[in-house]
């Protein structure tokens, strides 16, 4: 009897080892996630938009030139500042456009609601052409990219970043507050002054 017990024991034992080990090995990855720097290849990722429609950043990057735009989602409010920067971006992207950049804006949150949050948030915006909203229900994206701001009532970093289509970034500004964005001017100066070739 001893020894059933001492031998189901183990077995209990190496189970809960095994648990343990898989449940640390899936933090390692959020624990060494790095904020990609200039020079740096950023991380490839595939997110919905509110419309469900897959977004590939190899695919985008494809295409031309992406300017990556992480906002603040929704942290249980609508941001003020999401909302300018967005507009902000809006009002130029012709001049984006012009020299082939596609403009990714990350949405974070909750997963609960979060298409219904992010489509509220575009209520009264009309996003260009080369402008897609994606979502990042969970975190999944902001924690591979090193910019989960974990505190109360946030979600990630504002952060920018422009990306050549080898996806290597050549300009980057992440902030631990709710202002201090990249402007357009700013992402609008580093860029290359003609547009890249097909």
């Amino acid at each position: 009897m001893i020894r059933v017990a001492s031998v189901l024991l183990s077995a209990k034992s190496a189970s809960s080892h095994r648990l343990l080990l898989a449940f640390l090995l899936g933090f390692i990855p959020l624990l060494s996630a790095q904020q990609p720097q200039v020079g740096a290849k950023a991380p490839d990722f595939t997110l919905a938009t509110p419309e469900n429609k897959s977004v590939h950043l190899a695919d985008m990057l494809a295409k031309g030139p992406v300017a990556l735009v992480v906002l603040r989602g929704y942290p249980g409010y609508q941001c003020p500042y999401c909302n300018r920067q967005l507009q902000d971006l809006i009002e130029k992207s012709p001049d984006f456009a012009a020299l082939g950049v596609q403009i990714v804006a990350v949405y974070p949150g909750p997963p609960k609601d979060l298409g219904n949050k992010a489509n509220e948030f575009l209520t009264g915006k009309k996003l260009p052409p080369n402008f897609t909203l994606v979502l990042d229900p969970g975190y999944e994206f902001t924690n591979l990219y090193g910019f989960r701001w974990d505190a109360d009532h946030e979600t990630a970093l504002p952060s920018t970043f422009l990306l050549n289509q080898q996806g290597i970034v050549f300009f980057s500004k992440v902030v631990k507050e709710h202002g201090g964005r990249a402007s357009s001017a700013e992402m609008l100066d580093a860029l290359p002054k003609q547009k890249p070739k097909q």
